[in-house]
């Protein structure tokens, strides 16, 4: 991997931590709304896990977990 490419990759990552930062905190002003939108809630939810998961992707094709 070029140092172009993984620092395109460390910057989508940050971006992608970003909206899963704020998916965090319009969830939990979601769950405070008395009557509010459950479905709204789970597609948050749903994709907030799509996030980890690709988060965890790119992570791991910065840093591969190699076993020497």
């Amino acid at each position: 991997m070029t140092a172009d490419e993984e620092r395109e990759l460390l910057a989508h990552l940050e971006r992608l931590r970003q909206e899963h930062r704020d998916l965090d905190v319009a969830i939990q002003a979601l769950q405070d709304m008395p009557g509010s939108d459950q479905l709204q809630l789970a597609r948050f939810k749903k994709r907030k896990l799509q996030l980890r998961d690709r988060i965890g992707y790119i992570e791991d094709q910065i840093c591969p977990d190699i076993i020497a």
